[in-house]
């Protein structure tokens, strides 16, 4: 069975993409910050990661430097709602720091399944 990881600071997101991608037949990890988030990674590798961009703790930014310098073939998918400097902007910038595929939030779910299917297949 496919591992999906999902770091969100955000309960009702944690919930809702744990409810949606376990209805897919996925397995489903979900930690609250970015130190929770890289410490279970370290414990038990996911084929994907799922992390929110602006946390305490630790930044997706940080989350996707530290883990693609470890784990050269690494899948994240990034997804941010704002911040100070708008949502465009970590997006970017997360996707030259090694994500696969961004979000904006919100984000259509089905987009996102999808997505999740084209970077790990089919659980």
């Amino acid at each position: 069975m496919k591992r999906i990881l999902v770091i969100d600071d955000a309960l009702q997101i944690r919930e809702l993409l744990k409810t949606v991608l376990e209805l897919e037949g996925y397995d489903v990890t979900i930690t609250k910050d970015g130190d929770e988030g890289v410490e279970a990674f370290r414990k038990n590798p996911a084929d994907l990661i799922i992390t929110d961009m602006i946390m305490p703790t630790k930044e997706g930014l940080e989350i996707i430097q530290e883990l693609v310098d470890e784990y050269k073939n690494i899948k994240i998918i990034a997804m941010s709602g704002g911040g100070n400097i708008g949502p465009d902007s970590y997006l970017k910038a997360a996707e030259l720091f090694g994500a696969a595929k961004t979000f904006q939030k919100p984000f259509n779910i089905d987009e996102l399944k999808e997505t999740v299917k084209e970077l790990i297949g089919a659980p």
